[in-house]
């Protein structure tokens, strides 16, 4: 059984508005084993969308390498943009040491109310995926319910908004499902009625591209 930790600390800072959360990295970076391409940093995987999709809407001229300029980078433009990252899994067992989402087990989840509390001005938490079972919506879900909390629906449209009431701070925090930035998400992308209005009426349009323009709207 492989220990699948999460490699990174939160980025978390005094302003932040905006949090990402996801799930966990591909298991090369909790073991170091990196690629060619992979940049050591939160969704650095060279196979990842997240950092091509950003680099698309704020035309950053990011690098994609392993290489320390590319992490500065990164994390030059999460300051200056307000936004910072906590992955909602600490740790999770494996039996195939892969990236799945599925595939972990004995799952142990950060305390994400305890970072909101810690930093009062974030307003909104932007999921890398849905609610589907071992995404970072539906953990989420699981955390509030630990605390008797539960999510409300702001809006049932792709992405899905909801809202939730910190019991600590008393603030109201926006939480945006948004489709996760990988691979593995193109088939429901090419599913969804709008994409396929879009696909047709521009042939070259992809599920990038789509998730350009819902990510443009959230970040």
């Amino acid at each position: 059984m492989f220990l699948h930790t999460h490699p990174y600390e939160p980025f978390l800072f005094e302003g932040v508005k905006k949090l990402i959360v996801g799930t966990l990295p591909p298991p090369r970076f909790t073991t170091g084993a990196l690629r060619e391409g992979d940049v050591n940093f939160c969704y650095g995987s060279r196979d990842g969308q997240l950092w091509p999709i950003l680099n698309e809407i704020f035309k950053l001229d990011l690098l994609f390498e392993t290489s320390e300029r590319a992490i500065v980078q990164r994390k030059e433009f999460l300051i200056r943009n307000r936004i910072g990252i906590c992955d909602i899994v600490a740790s999770a067992e494996r039996e195939k040491v892969d990236a799945s989402d599925l595939g972990m087990q004995n799952i142990k989840l950060r305390n994400l109310l305890f970072y909101l509390e810690k930093y009062p001005t974030v307003e909104t938490l932007l999921f890398t995926g849905g609610n589907s079972k071992n995404g970072p919506e539906y953990f989420f879900r699981k955390h509030l319910k630990d605390h008797g909390l539960q999510l409300k629906v702001k809006s049932n449209e792709v992405p899905r908004i909801h809202e939730f009431v910190h019991p600590k701070t008393n603030n109201a925090i926006k939480t945006v499902s948004l489709i996760a930035p990988s691979g593995a998400a193109n088939r429901a992308v090419g599913s969804i009625p709008e994409y396929k209005e879009m696909k047709a009426a521009n042939p070259n349009f992809n599920t990038v591209d789509f998730r350009v323009l819902q990510y443009a709207k959230h970040f």
